[in-house]
């Protein structure tokens, strides 16, 4: 079988799901199914080059709606070699241009034409885009869409797939004329981690050298509003400032792609007006490779305070390295985390990630270490890359799962 994969970039610092495409394609090729992916990035991109499967960048990416005249004709002319085609996202040029063209390409086959159509909206049809304070111009703009062109998308794929339980159920709230022919979780998964090396350590420290031998929490995500940095920086604030003796705090990694954005140059201006969170947070930027690993499997725990997250991929990375997880309950896999013992959830506000902050602080070593056992089982039984690649390649087959 072979897939196309629809999607804006395949730019790591843009996020979960390019990431997802590249961590399945492994397992799924054991399943003797290949994709290959088209986006819009430069061809001379400096990430591209390196995946096992083909990426086609068709080399317009200049503005935010992501239009290319290049792709229509380049799916005209490719889409007969394709088994299925999955639209990565929405509210892009590319998934109105992808309906218009297999409905033509359908009408123009035999009955008995086998190309199958899906949607992975990754989180896209979630509430809090429309409901969130911060989005009211976007969310106007979505729901005008949505009503023009957008419902006709998800209506008339073969399927929407979606990464959780959670994620599929909130797509139901957020429009009226919401009607899928079909409504799949294939879940998430990641390949196991490598295991642990020094190396791995000592290029971490090379992008973090400030922190030394010292004991870290991490954030390993973007460095954005909605993965709830601020609420973070906050709540980490208030803990030291009532500690007696702010050498027992752990220190704080924050990792990620954004610190260029106005929000990220916010909250680095946060942390230099506050001497104590000075000496105590560190910014090392993006994290890929042996550094990233480095990062996880170095730290106590692993933090996520997100306002929303369908999946959350350094979730799943971080009990892969037996960490437990300090999340919200906006991360929609916080129920099996719970349910497991893997980690602790709060809501998704400074008292929250206070809280968060706190329970793991009262916790003695053997508490820690009890949960860290949980966690890597968690990941085991919920997020391997195996299992996930069976249930994506049982849905876009249509059989009943």
């Amino acid at each position: 079988m072979r897939i196309l994969h629809i999607i804006g970039s395949m730019d790591p610092s843009t996020g979960g799901p390019c990431q997802g495409i590249r961590n399945s394609a492994p397992a799924l090729e054991e399943f003797s199914v290949y994709r290959e992916v088209v986006c819009f990035d430069t061809p001379d991109a400096a990430y591209l080059g390196s995946d096992i499967f083909p990426i086609h960048a068709l080399g317009v990416k200049k503005n935010a709606w992501y239009y290319s005249p290049k792709f229509v004709p380049w799916l005209q002319d490719n889409l007969h070699r394709f088994d299925a085609v999955i639209t990565n996202g929405l509210w892009l040029y590319h998934s109105q241009a992808t309906r218009k063209v297999i409905q033509r390409h359908r009408k123009s086959r035999t009955a008995g034409n086998e190309l199958r159509w899906f949607v992975m909206p990754h989180g896209m049809l979630d509430p809090y885009f429309q409901l969130t304070r911060e989005r009211k111009l976007k969310a106007v703009r979505n729901w005008i869409y949505w009503k023009l062109m957008e419902h006709k998308v998800v209506n008339q794929a073969d399927g929407i797939l979606f990464t959780t339980e959670i994620e599929l159920i909130l797509a139901r709230k957020t429009f009226s004329h919401y009607h899928p022919q079909r409504e799949t979780n294939v879940g998430y998964g990641i390949e196991t981690p490598p295991a642990y090396s020094t190396d791995m350590r000592s290029v971490f420290l090379e992008k973090c050298s400030a922190l030394g031998e010292q004991p870290y929490l991490l954030f390993l995500s973007r460095i954005n509003y909605k993965k709830g940095v601020d609420l973070l920086i906050k709540a980490y604030n208030t803990i030291l400032s009532e500690s007696p003796d702010q050498t027992k705090i752990p220190k704080l990694v924050i990792a990620g792609p954004g610190l260029d954005t106005s929000y990220g140059q916010e909250m680095k201006r946060l942390i230099a007006n506050t001497p104590t969170l000075s000496a105590s947070i560190f910014f090392p930027g993006m994290l890929t490779g042996n550094a990233k690993w480095g990062a996880l499997y170095g730290c106590d725990a692993f933090l996520l305070p997100s306002h929303q997250e369908n999946f959350g991929i350094a979730v799943a990375e971080a009990l892969a390295c037996g960490k437990p997880v300090l999340i919200s309950n906006q991360v929609n896999i916080w129920q099996t985390l719970e349910n497991d013992g893997s980690g602790l959830v709060a809501d998704d506000t400074l008292a929250g990630t206070e809280q968060l902050l706190r329970q793991w602080l009262a916790f003695t070593p053997t508490n820690k270490k009890a949960m860290g056992d949980k966690a890597r089982g968690t990941f085991e039984h919920h997020f391997g890359i195996e299992q996930a690649a069976l249930r994506f390649k049982e849905a876009i087959s249509l059989r009943a799962i």
